[in-house]
């Protein structure tokens, strides 16, 4: 499986964090040298894989079209 943006980012100087952030539990964040792009939680039963593919594809939102998904620091 392909995670493109994710690899295209890291090439590019960017990063991504995968782990435990408290309180929100699992989490996943990509930011490039500038701003953070994605900052997904990890849902209920989810398979890794498939918030790396979320992730994946919030990087690619943020960079085509500068929408960027924040499911951290929801109000």
């Amino acid at each position: 499986m392909a995670l493109t943006n994710i690899e295209d980012l890291i090439e590019c100087d960017g990063q991504i964090t995968l782990g435990y952030l408290a309180p929100a539990g699992c989490v996943a964040i990509a930011n490039n040298e500038a701003q953070t792009l994605a900052m997904l939680r990890r849902r209920p039963g989810e398979p890794l894989m498939v918030l790396l593919k979320r992730l994946d594809h919030a990087i690619e939102r943020a960079v085509e079209y500068e929408e960027y998904i924040d499911e951290i620091n929801q109000s």
